[in-house]
């Protein structure tokens, strides 16, 4: 079992729990030991904690336990693989008291966070994340 540290759409009662999450065991609520730059950017209004640990705020999230396998499936929807996305381990720890751990988390460079919509965030409670299935397709593509 891998620990995996989310902090946005990933997270119960988001977009994205159902189709990364499920049946996955919640530990329990934690935050990071250092601070780090968590904000809502882009088109589709993403929750991004970016690669910059020691700025920023200490985030909230949810620690879960998750099978190995399940990995590629959530490093697709992460986009693992494409710049400026990435897995790391980062340090966090129960928000009641006890132990902290390493847990892996999703993320981005700070290139990515263009444009952003939101100051440093230490919990994500947006709700204006376009999830994949309901966006209007690029027509500037097209042609």
């Amino acid at each position: 079992m891998i620990r995996l540290f989310v902090y946005g759409t990933l997270k119960r009662g988001f977009p994205l729990h159902a189709a990364g999450l499920t049946g996955q065991r919640l530990v329990g609520i934690y935050r990071t030991v250092v601070g780090y730059p968590m904000v809502v950017a882009g088109p589709w209004f993403t929750p991004m904690m970016l690669n910059e640990p020691g700025r920023g705020l200490r985030v909230y999230g949810e620690l879960y336990e998750v099978e190995a396998n399940r990995l590629v499936s959530l490093d697709a929807i992460e986009h693992i693989g494409v710049p400026g996305n990435c897995r790391g381990s980062i340090d966090v720890e129960p928000i009641e008291g006890g132990a902290c751990c390493a847990a892996d988390v999703y993320l981005k460079a700070r290139e990515l966070a263009d444009p952003i919509h939101t100051a440093y965030l230490e919990s994500y409670q947006d709700h204006r994340f376009v999830p994949p299935w309901s966006r209007q397709p690029d027509m500037s593509r097209s042609g």
